[in-house]
């Protein structure tokens, strides 16, 4: 069977089991660069926080022989992982003082995203642009967050200029930076390294350059976080521990690589890694880029191809 007729195997098994009143409806995203996916919402009675469980991996498993019950029993070992055990109170969305301190921005590519944000308040910085969300849950499994739309501006009666201020403070305070040498970073992600070193690996705690080439940029929940490049006391931070301006590679919207300005790599270079990189390892929903910025410590200006972005002035 192709993969939407998989899709909807899937769903008719999990209602067939009706395993704790749990119903499963086939849906399909408009996602981040106008990509779509489709995966089904799985719904726990008296829970109005149901997420998306997309099924590419789990129709790989199929085709490599596993059965439609075996690929359930995973799928449902997943959703036990993830599920949300209280509801959100959605009244809190209708009044802007509820949620003003859980309003957070990320980047994403303004090219690729010229119709969504269409409908959405935004800014633009050099080839990106700045969005919002009302952050409804972060942990290291993710994060829950609804996307605001100017519906929800005139909603509040509010404008752009006061959801930056709020956005500005609220995402580093909620999704706190870290950046670690790229050596750390991939053992990390082979599972070689422990949680337990992982703030004094984190540079921005321990202010020490590690005597790398090449630096990972993230927030704590590796969610869209691309984001800390425009910190302003990341980028002050980090060009002072590395002692020199540096380039920023965005190698996807959860993450950006960091390389100082004197290892010798050029621009041309560090592009072509980028595109390389967003064409055999980064799904299209998830590629933030392809150009190479630099960050400026005198100027505090991240610049790109003749245009820069000033850096703005912290805000407590």
């Amino acid at each position: 069977m192709n993969y939407t007729e998989f899709v909807h195997a899937v769903e008719t098994m999990i209602n067939q089991r009706k395993e704790g009143g749990l119903k499963a409806t086939v849906y399909t995203a408009v996602r981040n660069n106008d990509t779509r996916r489709t995966g089904v919402i799985l719904e726990t009675p008296g829970i109005n926080l149901s997420p998306t469980i997309y099924l590419e991996e789990f129709y790989e498993s199929y085709l490599g022989g596993k059965t439609i019950n075996e690929i359930v029993d995973e799928l449902l070992e997943t959703y036990e992982k993830i599920k949300k055990d209280e509801s959100w109170d959605y009244e809190k969305i209708f009044d802007f003082q509820k949620v003003r301190e859980r309003i957070v921005y990320r980047l994403v590519n303004t090219e690729k995203n010229e119709q969504m944000l269409q409908d959405v308040p935004h800014r633009e910085i050099l080839d990106l642009s700045l969005i919002y969300y009302v952050l409804l849950d972060a942990s290291e499994k993710g994060t829950t967050a609804m996307l605001i739309s100017d519906r929800h501006m005139d909603q509040w009666k509010t404008t752009e200029e006061i959801l930056w201020s709020e956005a500005d403070r609220n995402t580093r305070r909620l999704l706190m930076a870290e950046c670690f040498t790229m050596q750390y970073a991939m053992s990390e992600l082979l599972g070689a390294a422990g949680k337990e070193a992982r703030r004094e690996q984190n540079l921005l705690e321990s202010k020490e350059n590690g005597e790398d080439k090449m630096y990972v940029l993230s927030n704590r929940a590796r969610s869209n976080g691309a984001a800390c490049m425009i910190y302003p006391y990341v980028l002050r931070m980090m060009g002072d521990i590395l002692e020199e301006d540096f380039y920023i590679l965005p190698s996807s919207i959860h993450e950006v690589i960091l390389v100082p300005a004197s290892a010798g790599i050029s621009v041309a270079e560090m592009e072509k890694m980028v595109c390389e990189i967003n064409e055999t390892q980064v799904p299209e929903e998830e590629i933030l880029g392809s150009h190479v910025y630099r960050y400026s410590r005198k100027n505090k200006t991240i610049s790109m191809g003749g245009k820069a972005y000033q850096v703005k002035e912290e805000t407590k």
